[in-house]
């Protein structure tokens, strides 16, 4: 029986696939916080360096574009906190964590009022997301305090409370800079005395 030969392309494809498809995701999220639903699908692939052909591949539909670039920014925290958690200290962790969570919010931001035209609503998209971002500070404080570096009484909930409390200021002029002073007011409020 001949053997099979591999396709040494294939590899390669899946690889440049994947290229593709983060980088439509980059550029949509960067045009939907511009235009809105004034997005031009055929624009984003253009500007991803792909055809409308790929674009339409990945994303049938401009609902589903939309959705998957909010996932990507959720998906983007998880990872985070699994690969903050293997570099750095506990409280480091907890504290970049926190510094790309700002980050998520300036990005849910953006693309909010285009989120709120989906059919069914955000709350839609956001379902899936809150037991993610749950999931990843838990795991975060869980192990800070573990560590002994926090407070043991601190419930990881609150801390995203305060957290998304940032985003009720998110439309002031250099919010992000504020937002990310008091991250680190946070941090030092969660310290145990010495």
């Amino acid at each position: 029986m001949p053997k099979k030969r591999s396709r040494p392309g294939r590899r390669k494809t899946r690889t440049d696939a994947q290229r593709n498809r983060e980088r439509i995701l980059e550029v949509a999220k960067d045009a939907f916080g511009k235009f809105g639903l004034n997005t031009s699908l055929d624009d984003v692939a253009k500007q991803s360096g792909v055809g409308p052909g790929t674009l339409y591949r990945h994303f049938p539909t401009r609902d589903a574009l939309l959705e998957a670039v909010y996932h990507s920014e959720v998906e983007r925290l998880a990872a985070a906190e699994r690969e903050l958690s293997k570099t750095m200290s506990p409280v480091e962790a907890l504290r970049a964590w926190m510094l790309l969570f700002v980050d998520y919010i300036a990005a849910k931001q953006i693309i909010a009022p285009a989120l709120n035209t989906l059919v069914g609503g955000p709350l839609k998209v956001y379902e899936g997301s809150r037991a993610h971002i749950q999931g990843a500070i838990s795991a975060l404080v869980k192990r800070a305090i573990e560590n002994g570096d926090i407070r043991p009484d601190l419930e990881a909930f609150d801390l995203l409370r305060a957290l998304v409390g940032v985003s009720n200021v998110a439309s002031a002029p250099n919010w992000r800079q504020s937002a990310r002073r008091l991250v680190d007011i946070l941090i030092a409020g969660l310290q145990r005395p010495a």
